[in-house]
């Protein structure tokens, strides 16, 4: 059988679609694949800030309609890039075993986050890691930065920024981890929902396909980005809400940590929650109550009228 895979043309995204290949091929040696690369809106528009690009799906949408179209198979996403509202025709039909959910800082000199002087200057292209950076050091510049890995790294060593926040799969998968200058820790600065994951996506049609994916998901990934997916859906985020989620998953116990902040960078609100694999949607859902207990939908407000509705 020769399935057609559907993926971003970026060094990153082709890495991650020859893992998730790679691995399919080990239970599946019979199978053959075809990569087609697709550009995505987020590929195109290159200059904006992530968070101003006025849609959702930014760089998973194009490819998902090649799904629906019957043009390719399935596609491999990151996962933190798929909406949490699933559409009628397409499902995460896998999720492997998740890298690294941490963010990681680069900096020149692999100076640590505290030690940075006074007005460095930090690139991100994520709301969430803006609003975490200014809630640790506001006397910290934070400034949008695009492009690939590489090319932000790049960026770095030519001192145009003094340091950049990324995730760390992403370097671990391209064998980058020697940039590293610190890893932070994930009550310090919370993962968006879904880091480090693949997802596998498929349209819900094709039972086939879908029972060849299933081969490679991971249940305890799984759980982990279940609930904290559901606690970005139960609270109505997005990346124009900087939104911290983070599931740990061991023996069949499940925690859930969230966080959300507020517009001037000055307030952090938190929750956590215990439960089991099975409560996974539920203890989003909690979590997200507790934080709407504690003021969460007034800091969405305030996020939702300076970049927008959604």
């Amino acid at each position: 059988m020769i399935l057609t895979v559907g993926t971003r043309g970026s060094k990153l995204s082709l890495i991650q679609t020859k893992i998730v290949l790679d691995n399919l091929k080990s239970i599946h040696p019979e199978l053959e694949f075809k990569v087609k690369v697709i550009k995505t809106l987020g590929d195109k528009e290159r200059k904006k800030p992530l968070f101003t690009i006025d849609r959702k799906g930014i760089f998973e949408k194009e490819i998902d309609v090649a799904i629906m179209k019957g043009e390719i198979d399935f596609a491999v996403h990151s996962l933190k890039d798929v909406p949490v509202l699933e559409t009628l025709e397409t499902c995460i039909a896998a999720i492997p075993r998740r890298g690294s959910p941490h963010d990681v800082l680069i900096s020149k000199g692999k100076v640590p986050f505290d030690a940075l002087a006074g007005g460095a200057v930090i690139g991100t292209g994520s709301l969430r890691r803006m609003a975490q950076i200014k809630f640790l050091r506001p006397d910290l510049e934070v400034r949008p930065i695009r492009g690939n890995v590489d090319t932000r790294i790049v960026k770095v060593k030519r001192g145009e920024f003094d340091g950049i926040v990324l995730a760390e799969a992403g370097l671990e998968r391209m064998g980058l981890e020697s940039q590293i200058a610190e890893r932070f820790s994930f009550d310090r600065f919370t993962p968006a929902a879904g880091q480090g994951a693949l997802a596998l996506v498929v349209r819900k049609d094709n039972k086939d396909v879908m029972k060849l994916l299933r081969s490679i998901d991971h249940p305890t990934t799984r759980a982990e980005v279940i609930a904290e997916r559901s606690l970005v859906l139960s609270l109505k985020g997005g990346c124009r809400v900087p939104i911290g989620a983070i599931g740990r998953a061991n023996d069949r116990a499940l925690s859930l940590y969230g966080c959300i902040f507020s517009v001037n960078g000055q307030k952090k609100i938190f929750s956590f929650v215990k439960g089991s694999f099975d409560d996974a949607q539920d203890l989003g859902r909690k979590v997200a109550q507790s934080l709407m207990e504690q003021g969460a939908k007034d800091f969405e407000a305030e996020w939702r009228e300076k970049y927008g509705p959604w």
